[in-house]
């Protein structure tokens, strides 16, 4: 483990990582911007969101949709960290089935510093993009409050993206909400794997009891390799 990465999870909020990792917002903006999945995200958060203006209808329920997704987000950012990335192989038939993406985040729980690997997988929007599409569909009532949901739903898939690659970089953020997110998830990587799930929104790990007190979790030896699967 290097010096960087050995250094006290009390001081989880303070810069962190190998020397050229961006260091102040200026440098990381660019670097964040040079990726497919921010890109991606702010394409159709626009598309969405022009849809939503030029449908029109804006109504009081549309803030009742935000505030849906706000309440739904944190247990959607645990399930997904639990369920799929932590997700181990399995033998089915014979055959082990060990799918990309959980593949992919061994590979960064091996690698932490490793911007490429901390960004959602680009193959996985053919599917979760019109999943979100489907869903919000599914549970409005009309098309415009839809647009509104899928639109709330980018914007925060981006800001998702946003809060995780400052976890990983030298960046030492002034807003106090930052600075806790960036412990959070860094007690996860370097203290242990089996707490601290969150990224943006940290009620999922306190409603599901995996948000204890840091000094009462004890080190574990699989953080970095990941149950002990390491990467491929």
């Amino acid at each position: 483990m290097s010096a960087a990465t050995s250094q006290s999870v009390s001081c989880a909020a303070a810069p962190a990582g190998p020397a050229g990792a961006p260091r102040t917002l200026r440098e990381a903006l660019p670097v964040f911007l040079r990726h497919g999945s921010p890109r991606l995200l702010i394409a159709a958060a626009a598309l969405a969101g022009a849809a939503r203006i030029a449908v029109g209808r804006f109504a009081f329920r549309d803030l009742l949709a935000v505030a849906a997704l706000l309440v739904v987000w944190p247990l959607q950012e645990w399930a997904i960290h639990v369920y799929v990335l932590h997700r181990k192989p399995t033998r089915w038939r014979g055959r082990t089935l060990d799918f990309r993406v959980p593949r992919k985040h061994r590979a960064h729980h091996r690698d932490p510093w490793q911007i490429d690997l901390v960004f959602i997988p680009f193959h996985s929007f053919l599917y979760t993009l019109p999943l979100v599409v489907v869903l919000w569909l599914a549970v409005t009532p009309s098309t415009p409050l839809a647009l509104t949901g899928i639109c709330a739903h980018l914007l925060g898939t981006l800001h998702y993206e946003w809060v995780h690659f400052l976890c990983h970089t030298r960046v030492a953020p002034r807003l106090g909400y930052y600075q806790r997110r960036i412990r959070n998830h860094r007690l996860h990587h370097f203290k242990n794997e089996h707490y601290w799930y969150g990224v943006t929104l940290l009620a999922g790990d306190r409603l599901l009891g995996t948000a204890p007190a840091p000094a009462a979790v004890a080190p574990s030896p699989t953080a970095r390799s990941l149950l002990g699967l390491g990467a491929e």
